[in-house]
């Protein structure tokens, strides 16, 4: 198989299964997941109001235009299973990969659980009651029911059995929601500016007025490394294209670009029906779900149900697909166990990091839906850190090939994918910034650190006690190819 050497065992090798659209639809499904239908009240705009969180969505993504042309770059220079985990040892070595590993393996599958625990705030919505039975306990304001967890867990087992029999059945599953997904926000558009109320003025205020316009498009702008990740599922599964790898920059870029239309779409759409500060002093659940009954009535709800279903089912199989993936990579260069990097037999899949994967996601909805908002918050810096460090490893691969065909653009790509990860960073970490997470996410960061901290120390010796050629033949899958950390 392409990718691995003869002399590396054939159970690492992954099926070339996953086709261009399914990839495009991995990505997208990932980008949007949850987030596109519950933060419109609760966070776009509250802290920017519909211009500015438009203009948020649209800066954010042109951003990460750059850091995604740099994966793809890379890519298509060294197409493996891993990512950013595999960009960072090419350029800066072990210790860098492993940071690139374990910032970003919590950060995918809390999405998932965030992903399936929004499948209760539908549920919610949508059949009252049916599900919010046998009370447990409630945290952090979030109350925990054992007919929502016997829900989630049950729905969670079912995407990691699709999961478990492979990427090509996954991805035909996708391709189908990806489609459900983008009719369903275009009507539920259409609906919100054809409704008797809607108006422009109901836009109004632009921005939020009491921290100016550029304060609250800073707001958006700093959560774009959270908002459209999932354009990296595409590098993560890059061992299992079963097309040419310089189409993944291309799938990358349009996944981003949908994403960014569809995030202004929904946030609009919520808007533009009524005031929208009136619409965010009422005392609703679910504003996008109360949108939807004004505008398109019982027919709303349902339009509504199957698109949020569509994201919800799409973020958590994308999600799957780059964790495991990730955990494979990781495992198959010894970093982790090599548990990781078994391949079953017949279904070519990674199947233990995709039990573990199941395992731990089934554990997070226990936590509440707040816990697991503060790690996600968390896990955005750890994403910014993988882009920052992808983007870095392009630029000293192009400037040690500067005779390479579009070597020039890309050092300039990848300067600029750096620069935009180093702002996203600083937006999220200076304190006062207006993207700055809280201090409950920088708890459950100094954990997570800790935690890594000792895994390194535990585990690392034995990869950094291989000389480099056996590294790269562990992670590149032959010692041919160039790296450049010293």
């Amino acid at each position: 198989m392409s990718g691995i050497s003869s002399n590396a065992d054939e159970t690492s090798s992954l099926k070339k299964s996953i086709k261009p659209s399914q990839a495009w639809a991995l990505a997208l499904g990932a980008i949007l997941g949850w987030g596109a239908f519950v933060l419109p009240a609760l966070r776009f705009l509250p802290s920017a109001g519909p211009l500015a969180a438009c203009i948020g969505f649209v800066l954010g993504g042109g951003m990460l235009f750059f850091v995604a042309i740099s994966y793809g770059n890379m890519v298509s220079k060294y197409p493996v299973a891993g990512g950013a985990f595999t960009f960072a040892y090419i350029g800066f070595g072990p210790t860098a990969a492993f940071i690139c590993g374990w910032a970003l393996v919590l950060g995918y599958i809390c999405i998932i659980a965030l992903n399936a625990t929004a499948l209760a705030l539908l549920s919610r919505f949508l059949l009252p009651g049916v599900f919010e039975v046998g009370y447990l306990y409630t945290i952090v304001g979030w109350k925990v029911y054992a007919g929502e967890l016997a829900m989630l867990i049950a729905i969670l087992a079912g995407c990691g059995f699709l999961n478990y029999c492979g990427a090509d059945l996954v991805g035909k599953i996708q391709v189908f929601l990806a489609f459900a997904l983008v009719a369903g926000v275009f009507a539920l558009f259409a609906g919100s500016c054809a409704t008797e109320g809607a108006s422009l003025s109901n836009l109004y205020p632009l921005y939020v007025e009491d921290k100016g316009l550029i304060a609250s498009v800073m707001a958006i702008t700093a959560i774009a490394p959270w908002l459209y990740v999932g354009f990296d599922t595409i590098p993560q599964a890059a061992e299992e294209f079963d097309f040419p790898h310089k189409d993944a920059q291309r799938l990358m870029l349009s996944a981003i670009a949908w994403g960014v239309l569809l995030y202004a779409l929904v946030t609009i759409a919520v808007a533009v029906v009524m005031p929208y500060s009136d619409l965010l002093q009422m005392d609703v659940p679910w504003a996008t779900g109360t949108v939807a009954k004004m505008s398109l009535g019982s027919a709303g709800s349902v339009i509504l149900a199957i698109a949020v279903s569509a994201a919800i089912f799409t973020g958590i199989n994308g999600f799957f697909i780059a964790s495991s993936r990730l955990l494979f990579s990781m495992g198959r260069a010894k970093v982790l166990p090599a548990w990781f990097a078994q391949v079953h037999p017949k279904h070519q899949t990674p199947h233990n990091a995709i039990l573990f994967v199941l395992a731990i996601a089934i554990t997070a909805p226990f936590f509440g839906r707040e816990v697991l908002n503060w790690v996600v918050d968390m896990s955005a810096i750890g994403t910014v850190v993988a882009y920052l460090y992808s983007c870095l490893a392009a630029y000293k691969y192009m400037v040690a090939h500067p005779l390479e065909e579009g070597s020039k653009a890309g050092k300039i790509n990848a300067a600029l994918g750096s620069l935009s990860s180093v702002i996203c960073l600083c937006l999220l970490t200076i304190p006062g910034s207006p993207g700055a997470i809280g201090s409950e996410s920088w708890m459950a960061l100094l954990v997570w650190c800790v935690l890594g901290g000792i895994f390194y120390k535990t585990k690392i010796g034995e990869f950094t006690s291989m000389s480099r050629k056996e590294q790269t033949e562990l992670i590149l899958g032959c010692s041919s190819r160039p790296v450049f950390f010293k």
